[in-house]
């Protein structure tokens, strides 16, 4: 079992590609890797991983093999070229390459069709912030599977978070968090333009951001128990104020002359909230208007 453990293929050596297998060299595993790409394993082969010709030799060569590629288009496009098929029976499937719920069922069907267990995930760091104590990924599939090949994946980081054996689940809420993501980018990059204005340095402006946020992480933990329990008495932050909030942005935007497409669309939603009668409730009840098709 311990020879299992220390054996692992890594397909696909994009930059994330090659830090997990640089990873699985420093832990003593037996790395195999592949690319289309050739040349991309260099560094890796001078470390003392094995190159893998065909993605077939590559998944024999391990009990597991960890797939990560730009998307599902190109891994299917990977595992079609495989003559003898029979060499996925037995095997365990990393699918770490970003994608849609529905293609991850359909990578499962594929795989499990072919006797080879299956899990999906979605990392939630850039390659630098691998392997630490608070690296997220996420992972969904077989409980027995993950079960299975938790201990290895420990490897890449210290906050495995397992949704479940819904297959889709990674990559839902990957997307999910991905929406948390850019929205908060995009209030950052407006604000910056409010910032320059008033001439206010955007670094301290961008500092001031990270000391806040951590707060702003705990209310909206608050605000996602306030939807899970469809509970919307006021507990926290009433809509109203946030009503005024996003109104005062737009306003200011106005101005200063400055872009104005950021508070508009934000205020365009609260307001809307405030239409159907949410106002005197919790601010999450701005969902309820997003649910409506």
């Amino acid at each position: 079992m311990e020879t299992l453990k220390k054996q692992i293929s890594i397909i696909g050596l994009g930059p994330m590609g090659i830090k997990i297998a640089q990873l699985y060299q420093q832990q003593g595993f037996k790395v195999t890797v592949f690319n289309r790409t050739a040349s991309k394993a260099d560094v890796l082969i001078r470390d003392g991983a094995s190159y893998a010709a065909t993605i077939e030799e590559a998944i024999a060569s391990s009990p597991v093999s960890i797939v990560i590629v730009h998307d599902y288009a190109i891994s299917s496009t990977l595992f079609s070229t495989i003559k003898n098929e029979s060499v996925l029976s037995g095997r365990t499937i990393l699918q770490l390459t970003t994608g849609t719920s529905q293609e991850a069922r359909d990578s499962e069907d594929w795989f499990n069709r072919r006797h080879a267990a299956y899990i999906d995930g979605a990392i939630q760091v850039a390659p630098e912030q691998m392997a630490q104590p608070d690296t997220t990924i996420l992972l969904a599939g077989s409980k027995a599977t993950y079960a299975k090949i938790e201990e290895t994946l420990k490897v890449l980081g210290g906050n495995l978070k397992y949704l479940g054996e819904n297959i889709g689940a990674a990559a839902a809420l990957d997307t999910a968090t991905l929406s948390y993501i850019y929205g908060a980018a995009m209030g950052f990059f407006h604000g910056a333009v409010i910032a320059e204005a008033e001439n206010f340095n955007v670094a301290d402006y961008g500092n001031i951001i990270a000391e806040i946020a951590p707060g702003m992480g705990e209310f909206l933990k608050h605000e996602g128990k306030v939807i899970s329990n469809n509970d919307f008495k006021i507990s926290q932050s009433p809509l109203a104020i946030s009503v005024g909030a996003t109104k005062r942005i737009l306003d200011t935007a106005r101005e200063s002359g400055i872009n104005s497409e950021f508070p508009e669309f934000a205020a365009r939603w609260l307001q809307r909230a405030k239409d159907a009668g949410y106002e005197q409730e919790e601010f999450a009840a701005v969902i309820k208007t997003l649910r409506r098709t």
